[in-house]
């Protein structure tokens, strides 16, 4: 079987695509692992998926991205590779890693109220996070924890999954992994009404900042740098919108809901862009059908990824 038989009219653009970011993959290896995959996967994701499991060995992937750019969907398909190649591997999402529901609320009180909403730096117990990814690279017994988005809560410890096999890979996945922090005086205009109707001293936009610091030991857990750039806001709002109609009626946002809520992440979304494809292994950019529109393979220059 060929890679034109698999993937179509698109085949010339996933081989390009294969040459750029892992051209010592044969061909005949790459097309029989993506026909073991989930056919319904969108080809470009099922090839990127073999790809990443062919061509690197790293115990900690980390995939980032922007709301709805496809962390998830793509982390999964990664998942499958690598388990059709023998290999024990575990799917992290930074969002199972969130502040209890009650102690966002306590930060909510005691710091500003924006930090009530889940998902920017400072909402996540790094611990926790990183003690996780720990055991996971010692081959460890350890439980996984898991977040209710339908309740805005962490579940009870009791009911997290346990992980009792060595995990010989584990992908973590998550919208801000990799961001770095900013000059303070790169805080003060506004980038969205959330931040001007919400935020107008900066109090919270210097809080989350600060809290970035936190978070470096957590990226240095990371072996291998996979960053989806969406190729713009409106794209994002699109795509978490579709996200959100997925969702059971009783807990899906309105729109107005929504618009307000990727607001609390837009400045670091645009960060990510402006960071990340420079420092990450693999960039890989979406065209604003969701498809990969190119590639940018950074693992042979000496540029640091962290």
């Amino acid at each position: 079987m060929s890679l034109d038989a698999i993937d179509g009219k698109d085949s010339v653009n996933l081989l390009e695509m294969a040459q750029l970011l892992a051209p010592q993959v044969r061909q005949t290896e790459l097309t029989e692992l993506c026909a073991g995959l989930d056919p319904s996967i969108p080809a470009d994701w099922r090839h990127l998926a073999c790809i990443t499991a062919l061509a690197t060995n790293a115990k900690v992937i980390a995939v980032s991205g922007g709301q709805g750019a496809g962390k998830s969907t793509f982390a999964q398909a990664i998942r499958q590779a690598h388990e059709l190649l023998g290999r024990n591997t575990v799917v992290c999402s930074i969002d199972d890693f969130y502040l209890t529901k009650g102690a966002r609320k306590q930060l909510g009180e005691s710091v500003h109220p924006l930090l009530e909403t889940r998902g920017v730096p400072g909402t996540h117990d790094v611990k926790l996070a990183s003690d996780t990814l720990d055991a996971l690279r010692r081959g460890a017994r350890v439980s996984l924890p898991r977040f209710d988005k339908g309740l805005d809560d962490r579940l009870a410890a009791d009911q997290w999954p346990v992980n009792d096999k060595v995990a010989d890979t584990v992908v973590f996945e998550g919208w801000c992994l990799g961001v770095t922090a900013v000059d303070t005086r790169d805080l003060v205009q506004p980038v969205n009404l959330l931040e001007e109707r919400e935020d107008p001293d900066g109090g919270w936009r210097r809080y989350v900042n600060q809290s970035i610091q936190q978070y470096l030991e957590l990226w240095e857990r990371v072996d291998f740098w996979i960053f989806l750039a969406v190729p713009d806001m409106a794209a994002v709002l699109r795509w978490r919108k579709q996200q959100e109609r997925s969702l059971p009626a009783q807990h899906r946002m309105t729109d107005p809901m929504i618009e307000r809520f990727v607001g609390h992440y837009e400045r670091l979304t645009r960060r990510l862009l402006e960071t990340m494809p420079g420092r990450c292994d693999w960039a890989i950019n979406l065209a604003a059908d969701h498809t990969i529109a190119n590639v940018t393979n950074n693992t042979s220059n000496n540029t640091p990824k962290r």
